[in-house]
C-alpha cells in the first residue's frame, strides 16, 4: 500500500526556503515582510496599489479600531467587501486584532447572508456604506471602511498583541448544507499555516512572484491566494471582475501583468489550457482545483499545471499534483482523468473500506487527517462528529480524520485517482452543492407540493442543476417566478437552470427518489412567461445562439438571459458566438448590464454602427463583418 503521508509536489523551481517561523499565524508573517521589504508592492488592483508597509500600517490602524469596538480573542467578525485591496487590508486587521472572520460574498442573497452572520455568532461586519445599506436588521455592528475612515486613520497604526496561537480561529467558510441552510467550517490557524508553508516550499515562492487573486470571497481559494504570497514577500494582483469570468481576456491579463503563478477553477483552467499563450508569458505554474480534472496539458504551454485536491474541513489543500504533459509519452493516462497528485506536507490521506481498513487494491473513501484539519462544523456537534471521526491510524492523542464522502484509489505510482462522490453531493462551476438544500428552499415556495434537484452534465464540465417538481394542487408558477424566489435565498450557482412538472416522484422499492426514473428535461419543462417573438434580424439571430446553449426550445425577446440559467462561464459562449455572428465584440460586462435579448440586440447594433463608421473614416470600403 502506497504510503498515507506521501510527498509533496515535486519542487519545480529552485529558490528560497520559507522564512516564516514554525507554529506563527499567516498575519505575522506579513508584519514580517513589512519589516524586511516596506516599498515592495504587496497588493495591486486596476485603481490602487499598496506597499508592505502601507498594507501593515492601514491593517494595524483597523486591528486597533476593531479591538476598541470589542474585537477580541476568536472573536468572530463579518468580512463584506467586493474584492478589492480594502478587503485584503480588512481580513488582515481581523487576524492582527486576534478575531476570525467570515467572508459575505456581496453576490450572494442578504437572507443568506443574515442566516451566516447569526450562525457564527458575528456582532461585528466590516462592510462599505454601499454594502452596509443593503442590510435591514440593525442587529450588526457595521464598521464601513469608507464612512469611518476618520476614525481608522485615527487609531494607533502599531501592531496589537493578538494573542492567537496554533490552535485559535482564524477563519469560517460556509459551504452548502442538506438541511435547506449552509454550514460553517471552522478552520484555525496552524491549517493555515502549514498550507502556506507547504504552498511556499512545493513551489518555491519567492518575493520576486506577481501572483493573481482571481477567486470569489466565499470560495475557500481565495484564503489560499491571499495568505501564501503575501507572508512571502510576493505581489498580488486582483484581477478584475470584467476578466476573471472570461477566459481569452483573463489570458491577456496575466500577460500583460506579468503574473508568475495563478490559480483557475477547474473549468476555467480547462478553457485556459485550450488557448494560443504569446512567447512573452512569464507563468510559470497554473494551479487548479475544485472540480474533477479531466483534459492534460499540451506541450506547446509555457507553464507546468498542477492539480490539487481538498475539502474545505481540511484547510483548502490535502493533495496535488504536477499534471504530465498529454503527448505521445504518456498515452498510458490518455484513458483515465489526471490524479489527485499526493498528500501536501502535514496531511495524511487514508483510502479505508466500509469497515474503515485500508484498501489496497480498488476503490475506498478518502480520510483525512494531519495539520489541515478543521475544528468542525460551527454549531452542528452531531455532524461534526458524524464527519470528524477517531483516527486510528496516528500516534497523537484524541487525533482525528475527516470523512470526505469522496471515493479514490490509489495509484501504482503512490498518486491518487478521484472517483466522485459517495452521497449525492456535487461541484457547480467548483463550488460544492447540496441538491437537497436547493430542494428544501424550493418546497418553502407555496407552489411546490414536493421537489428533487438533480445535476446534469450534457458538456464535458458543464454540469448544471434541474429541479424536478410536484406542484400543489390548483398551483401554477412559471420558472422565472421560482427563479426569482430562489435568487433571493441562494447564491446563483444553486439556482437550476430547468424546472420539470411531473404528476410525483418516482420512488424505489426502498422508499426512495428513483432518479433514473425521472423523466427528460425538455418533457414537462415549465416556460417563462410573457414569451415575445423577435422582431428584428439581430434578435432572430441572437435567439438563435441562446436557446441552443441554454438548452430551450425558444427564447423570447425580453428574457433574461441569466434568469433562463445562464451564467458568467457560459456567457463567453455567447461572447464567442456573438463575434463569429455578427463580427463585433461584446464585453461580459456589457451582457451583465443588459441580460435580455433585447438590450443585448441594442448593444449589438450599436457596436455594428460604431464599426460601420469607423471604417467609413478610415477609408476602408469593404463591407463589415456582421453578418446581418
Amino acid at each position: 500500500m502506497p504510503s498515507v503521508n506521501s510527498s509533496s509536489v515535486a519542487e519545480v523551481r529552485a529558490g528560497s526556503e520559507l522564512r516564516s517561523q514554525p507554529g506563527a499565524c499567516v498575519h505575522e508573517f506579513v508584519a514580517q515582510r513589512a519589516v524586511e521589504n516596506p516599498s515592495a508592492v504587496a497588493v495591486s488592483s486596476r485603481h490602487e496599489e499598496l506597499s508592505y508597509a502601507e498594507l501593515d500600517r492601514r491593517a494595524n490602524q483597523l486591528a486597533n479600531y476593531l479591538r476598541s469596538v470589542g474585537v477580541e480573542r476568536n472573536a468572530v467578525v463579518g468580512l463584506y467587501l467586493d474584492r478589492s485591496p480594502a478587503m485584503v487590508i480588512a481580513a488582515l486587521a481581523i487576524l492582527k486584532a486576534g478575531g476570525a472572520y467570515v467572508p459575505l460574498d456581496p453576490i450572494h442573497p442578504v437572507e443568506r447572508l443574515a442566516f451566516m452572520l447569526r450562525d457564527s455568532s458575528a456582532s461585528i461586519v466590516v462592510s462599505t456604506k454601499r454594502l452596509a445599506e443593503g442590510f435591514p436588521s440593525r442587529e450588526w455592528r457595521m464598521v464601513r471602511v469608507d464612512g469611518d475612515a476618520e476614525k481608522i486613520a485615527a487609531a494607533p497604526d502599531t501592531a496589537l498583541e493578538s494573542g492567537v496561537g496554533p490552535d485559535d480561529l482564524a477563519y469560517i467558510i460556509y459551504t452548502s448544507g442538506s438541511t435547506g441552510q449552509p454550514k460553517g467550517v471552522e478552520l484555525i490557524h496552524s491549517g493555515l499555516s502549514n498550507l502556506v508553508g507547504w504552498h511556499q516550499r512545493a513551489f518555491q515562492v519567492t518575493a520576486a512572484d506577481r501572483a493573481s487573486a482571481q477567486s470569489t470571497l466565499g470560495f475557500d481559494a481565495a484564503v489560499w491566494e491571499m495568505w501564501s504570497y503575501l507572508s512571502c514577500g510576493a505581489s498580488l494582483h486582483l484581477a478584475d471582475e470584467s476578466v476573471r469570468n472570461d477566459a481569452t481576456a483573463l489570458r491577456d491579463w496575466i500577460v500583460s501583468r506579468h503574473i508568475t503563478i495563478s490559480f483557475a477553477a477547474t473549468v476555467m483552467a480547462e478553457r485556459l489550457l485550450r488557448l494560443d499563450w504569446s512567447a512573452e508569458t512569464v507563468l510559470r505554474l497554473l494551479l487548479t482545483g475544485a472540480d474533477t480534472l479531466k483534459v492534460y496539458p499540451s506541450a506547446h504551454l509555457p507553464f507546468v499545471l498542477v492539480n490539487n485536491y481538498g475539502p474545505t474541513e481540511c484547510t483548502v489543500v490535502s493533495t496535488s499534483g504536477i499534471v504530465p504533459v498529454g503527448s505521445a509519452e504518456n498515452q498510458a493516462f490518455r484513458n483515465q482523468a489526471p490524479s489527485i497528485g499526493r498528500a501536501i506536507d502535514g496531511v495524511e490521506i487514508y483510502i479505508l473500506d466500509e469497515q474503515q481498513r485500508p484498501v489496497t487494491e480498488g476503490a475506498g473513501e478518502i480520510y483525512i487527517g494531519g495539520a489541515g484539519l478543521g475544528r468542525g462544523y460551527r454549531n452542528r456537534p452531531e455532524l461534526t462528529a458524524e464527519r470528524f471521526v477517531p483516527n486510528p491510524f496516528s500516534a497523537v492523542p484524541g487525533a482525528r480524520m475527516y470523512r470526505t464522502g469522496d471515493l479514490a484509489r490509489w495509484l501504482p505510482n503512490g498518486e491518487i485517482a478521484f472517483l466522485g462522490r459517495l452521497d449525492e453531493q456535487v461541484k457547480v462551476r467548483g463550488y460544492r452543492v447540496e441538491p437537497t438544500e436547493v430542494s428544501t428552499v424550493l418546497g418553502q415556495h407555496p407552489a411546490v407540493q414536493a421537489s428533487v434537484v438533480i445535476a446534469t452534465e450534457d458538456a464535458p464540465g458543464e454540469k448544471q442543476l434541474v429541479a424536478y417538481l410536484v406542484l400543489s394542487p390548483g398551483a401554477t408558477v412559471s420558472a422565472t417566478a421560482l427563479r426569482e424566489y430562489l435568487r433571493q435565498r441562494v447564491p446563483d450557482y444553486m439556482v437550476p437552470a430547468a424546472f420539470v412538472a411531473i404528476p410525483s416522484l418516482p420512488v424505489t422499492e426502498q422508499g426512495k427518489v428513483n432518479r433514473v426514473a425521472l423523466p427528460s428535461v425538455n418533457g414537462n419543462r415549465l416556460s417563462d412567461e410573457a414569451y415575445v417573438e423577435p422582431r428584428t434580424l439581430v434578435e432572430e439571430e441572437l435567439v438563435k445562439i441562446l436557446a441552443p446553449l441554454l438548452k430551450l426550445d425558444r427564447v423570447g425577446v425580453n428574457d433574461n438571459f441569466f434568469l433562463l440559467g445562464g451564467h458568467s462561464l457560459l456567457g463567453t459562449q455567447v461572447i464567442a458566438r456573438v463575434s463569429e455572428t455578427f463580427g463585433v465584440d461584446l464585453t461580459l460586462l456589457k451582457l451583465f448590464d443588459h441580460p435580455t435579448v433585447a438590450e443585448m440586440s441594442s448593444e449589438i447594433e450599436t457596436l455594428i454602427m460604431a464599426k460601420v463608421d469607423s471604417e467609413a473614416k478610415t477609408g476602408h470600403s469593404g463591407a463589415h463583418d456582421a453578418r446581418v
